[in-house]
């Protein structure tokens, strides 16, 4: 049977709760069925720092798509390490990525807004749906400040998408108490993040800002603010 949530009742709830008691409420709800999905950014750090501490059986995955920066493999292992957890890695099917780069070149993500997207499609969305098999919710590091696409984003939402409910835990968080929090516990992160990167996706498509950017705008900077998402997160 699977698990009903009143949305809107856990929003207000969870508005009033220290980030320890909400995640380990929402992961019981759906025990055995939900996953925390990370970027290994240091959203993502923060809350795999804080289910190793209240629920450290929960599942954590995260997408490798094979253009990904060597800190962030690094930060993998030695993540994996600190907290004894196996971080599950799920990759593209090799063949779609052959056809891909057969029909449109390497990197053709620089030649035109669909074909970033197809590139996305094939190295993410679809080891994505691999990852969500068999689940029923997931947790992610999203924060409203971001970027102007995530302006809406809600402690609680429906995926419609992909057929599941998700947690935004650090929604209302600033980027500086992301940071504290890390400080205070000692959170193993991308030290990309102290060379003008907050936000760290495969090496071809980030690159690094200046002080006062937007924090996405290191992102696919070649395209739109309103169009930068890889499709993880369609609203």
């Amino acid at each position: 049977m699977k698990t009903e949530i009143d949305i809107d009742n856990l929003n207000e709830r969870y508005a009033t709760m220290e980030i320890e008691a909400m995640m380990g409420d929402f992961i019981d709800r759906f025990e055995g069925r939900v996953a925390l999905a990370s970027s290994l950014g240091l959203e993502d750090q923060v809350l795999t720092d804080v289910i190793a501490r209240v629920r450290p059986s929960t599942r954590v995955f995260t997408l490798d798509t094979g253009r990904l920066f060597p800190e962030t493999y690094r930060l993998i292992d030695r993540t994996a390490r600190r907290y004894g957890i196996t971080i599950e890695l799920f990759f593209p099917d090799h063949r779609q990525v052959e056809e891909m780069v057969r029909e449109a070149g390497i990197n053709l993500f620089y030649d035109s807004a669909e074909k970033r997207k197809r590139c996305c499609r094939t190295r993410k969305l679809e080891p994505l749906r691999r990852a969500f098999a068999g689940m029923e919710a997931w947790i992610c590091g999203l924060r409203r400040e971001q970027s102007a696409t995530r302006q809406e984003v809600r402690l609680v939402e429906r995926d419609a998408v992909n057929g599941l409910y998700k947690l935004n835990p650090l929604a209302n968080w600033s980027e500086e108490e992301v940071r504290e929090y890390a400080r205070r516990n000692e959170v193993p992160y991308n030290r990309m993040h102290d060379e003008g990167f907050p936000s760290i996706g495969c090496e071809p498509c980030t690159r690094a800002i200046n002080p006062g950017d937007d924090p996405r705008a290191g992102r696919w900077w070649w395209e739109s603010p309103l169009h930068k998402e890889c499709g993880l997160h369609r609203r």
